[in-house]
């Protein structure tokens, strides 16, 4: 950060034309720490700005324009600042590193903290709850420790990075706890692998699955919790509001269709997938951001060394669609192949989502660009009725 002696400052006005927004944008930028300001010593009663700020979020530095909504898309459509994930090449990257090569040793805790740009680990020293959440499918336990998180953190306002941080890491382990139950402070796959009652080999995979769950492109999950971290909820908060939206997206419809074809198929695989290609529906196969495969799906796959049932599913999925199985199709494939319970593959898409969802939290609360909307009234006339 350079000294203030050394910085030049500009009025709001100037501030203003450079940015290409209005006034309150300008106060959201300095309220949220994106741009420095202080008084005008000619006029107390006004602000001065940091140039220096300005022209980062103008896009001096190859950065993308400040404008909270970058060049409006149709039906209302905004683009929204990320630091954290993007595809590009057929790769996906977490802040910049490929996400599959990042899957083969990192654990979860490392993904998050990663995402979530911690500046040390915000797992260490985290202890077990007296009173965590058991009874009831797992999903229903999720919920209840995230609503339970919700409610006890409270706002976000005034806490730093690191705090929010250590705040997520408890949140992740309160969640696998409402699955897992409370025992020994293991990584989380460990202890998700120990209430699974699989050995250390499959537990390897439960890790990568978890890292390569842990986020894709902007969603309206991801939106939701920002949306929610920008209104001041705590991690567990804007985590709850994205997996509300994530419950009813269509990729948790993906997984789920995917899911009971591999489940009441494993008999008799080749009539399960031709029974649904007949009717042009066949789930986990395709995925158009990645137009010469999913790279999760195929770095999954090849480390689970499927029995020869399972792998029937990729091979006549392949012939029938000529698509590469999606991540949805892998999850499926990896809660068979370590006889997980029945929602198993949703368990871990959405323990590992929860990092992600939280990182996006995060990162709106420190980085994030304004997201506003204005609500405009397309009904009846008012009193025509």
């Amino acid at each position: 950060m350079r000294m203030d002696s050394q910085r030049r400052w500009i009025g709001r006005g100037e501030a203003l034309e450079r940015l290409g927004v209005k006034s309150q944008t300008l106060y959201a930028y300095v309220s949220r720490g994106r741009i420095s300001a202080r008084p005008d010593p000619a006029d107390p009663r006004r602000s001065l700005y940091a140039a220096d700020d300005v022209a980062r979020l103008r896009g001096g530095t190859g950065l993308t324009p400040a404008s909270p909504f970058i060049g409006s898309v149709g039906r209302g459509e905004a683009a929204v600042e990320s630091r954290l994930t993007v595809i590009a090449d057929g790769r996906l990257f977490y802040r910049g590193l490929d996400a599959v090569q990042l899957s083969r040793a990192a654990t979860v805790e490392e993904t998050a903290r990663l995402l979530w740009g911690a500046p040390s680990d915000p797992f260490r020293d985290l202890k077990p709850r007296v009173d965590a959440v058991l009874g009831g499918s797992h999903r229903a336990r999720i919920y209840a420790a995230l609503a339970r998180r919700a409610e006890e953190d409270g706002a976000a306002h005034d806490r730093d990075r690191m705090q929010l941080a250590r705040s997520a890491a408890s949140v992740m382990s309160d969640v696998v706890d409402a699955l897992a139950g409370p025992g020994p402070r293991l990584h989380l796959h460990q202890r998700l692998a120990r209430a699974y009652k699989v050995g250390e080999a499959e537990a390897q995979m439960l890790r990568r699955a978890l890292v390569l769950a842990a986020d894709h492109d902007m969603s309206a999950s991801a939106l939701a919790a920002r949306v929610a971290a920008g209104g001041g909820a705590s991690p567990a908060g804007a985590a709850l509001a994205g997996l509300a939206a994530l419950r009813g997206s269509s990729v948790a419809a993906r997984l789920e269709a995917t899911n009971e074809m591999v489940t009441l198929g494993r008999r008799d695989p080749a009539r399960a997938v031709e029974s649904r290609a007949a009717t042009g529906e066949l789930p986990g196969f395709g995925v158009a951001a990645y137009p010469t495969g999913d790279p999760r799906a195929r770095a999954l796959i090849d480390a689970m060394n499927l029995p020869a049932d399972l792998q029937a599913f990729v091979d006549r999925g392949r012939a029938a669609t000529g698509a590469e199985p999606g991540f949805e199709l892998a999850l499926a494939l990896l809660a068979r192949r370590l006889d997980l319970p029945r929602d198993g593959a949703f368990d871990l898409f959405v323990i590992g989502r929860l990092v992600g969802l939280m990182a996006h939290a995060l990162d709106q609360r420190f980085d994030g660009s304004p997201i506003r909307a204005r609500l405009r009234y397309v009904g009846p006339e008012p009193g025509a009725h």
